[in-house]
């Protein structure tokens, strides 16, 4: 078998999120292939725990795979303050005399988003509603990489890379079978500091709420990235009690369109045409979302990545631009809408550089800055 019927055999997808399969993904011509370090969402740290400990194993992936699909560039982003991780890399791109390269970026959030990391390693913007493969670039989660390494060895995907951390006594990077309950999860963190927590799982950002009712049913699956177990009265617990007619109650009555969100959007600032505030300004005018959908402002909801920032971090009002882009999404896609790009070439803001929001700042509006000052080091 060749390198990517290994990958397939071993049925590797991708570990940073979304869980597209590794081999339909690397199905292409590539001049960049992109390891993506960065491991934004605050309060996780598996990631950072492979660069440091596993950094051979993610060199020999990424020389595997730039070989079986002559890409020519191999770059490694994580952030600049990651001292550790990239002296591990380093040490291990000299010792197996690989062409890797190290792009050190800022700290800011989201800086592990695809086409925010294109755009800050090559230069180059992904159209708007694209893919990386767009502009010639292909990104992978340092995890996905990792498992494309033992992919190699002839070892399937079955074991997941994930932090638990939060109100546990021992917050930890675990290393599980899928199907691990993750309450047995929490236990080899040390257990939970209080008999009353909420969970989350992902990270503080992007990741989803588990409902109380449905965590005894909850297992690690392939694309489970963090459990974060916070506080049962928390911003985390409070905001998933927000159902769709409240948010949008909220969005008519209380948008000031200040165009905060707008303004910090990621996608925004690299040119993409979606302004949330104008969204929010079609929601305040009422009826029913299901009728706005031919709306040209209402369809670049599409566009959004869902990263939060709007409302955790721009929004001062407390709104959920986010998740109201979400609900369009969803209308969007069951209604057979696609968003229909217009010109071939985009512009990031000239504002974009002053506008990166800050990671720290981001974890203290979302409630979590404690935890993401944690050191992790404790691996099961």
């Amino acid at each position: 078998m060749d390198l990517i019927q290994k990958i397939e055999a071993a049925g590797v997808v991708g570990c940073g999120g979304a869980g597209f399969p590794t081999h339909r993904k690397l199905s292409g011509t590539f001049e960049y292939l992109i390891a993506n370090g960065a491991e934004c969402e605050p309060c996780l740290r598996h990631d950072r725990w492979l660069m440091k400990n596993k950094a051979r194993e993610i060199v020999q992936a990424m020389d595997a795979i730039a070989a079986e699909l002559n890409i020519p560039r191999a770059v490694i982003a994580l952030k600049g303050h990651y001292e550790e991780e990239a002296a591990a890399l380093e040490a291990a791109i000299a010792s197996l005399g690989s062409s890797v390269t190290i792009h050190r970026m800022e700290s800011f959030y989201p800086a592990g988003d695809e086409q925010t990391m294109v755009y800050e390693v090559t230069g180059r913007v992904v159209p708007p509603a694209g893919i990386p493969a767009a502009v010639g670039a292909v990104v992978d989660n340092v995890a996905t990489l990792y498992a494309v390494y033992e992919a190699m060895q002839g070892i399937p995907f079955t074991k997941k890379f994930l932090t638990v951390t939060g109100e546990v006594n021992a917050p930890s990077v675990l290393h599980v079978p899928v199907g691990t309950p993750f309450r047995t999860c929490i236990e080899l963190a040390g257990g939970a500091k209080s008999s009353e927590y909420f969970v989350v799982t992902g990270g503080p950002m992007m990741g989803k709420p588990v409902p109380p009712e449905e965590l005894d049913a909850a297992v690690v699956t392939k694309t489970t990235g963090g459990i974060l177990v916070l506080p049962a009265d928390g911003y985390h617990a409070r905001a998933s009690q927000l159902n769709v007619k409240r948010m949008l109650s909220r969005a008519k009555s209380a948008c000031i369109q200040c165009s905060n969100c707008t303004q910090l959007c990621p996608r925004h600032l690299l040119g993409h045409p979606l302004e949330p505030h104008k969204i929010m300004r079609r929601m305040a005018m009422g009826g029913d979302p299901k009728d706005m959908l031919d709306d040209p402002v209402i369809q670049s909801a599409a566009l959004c990545c869902e990263c939060g920032i709007c409302e955790v971090y721009a929004c001062p009002m407390g709104l959920n631009p986010r998740k109201i882009n979400a609900i369009l999404k969803g209308e969007l896609r069951e209604a057979g809408i696609r968003y229909e790009r217009k010109g071939d070439s985009w512009t990031p803001s000239p504002e974009r550089e002053v506008r990166k929001a800050p990671t720290d700042k981001v974890a203290a509006r979302a409630g979590v800055y404690r935890y993401n000052k944690l050191v992790i080091d404790r691996f099961v």
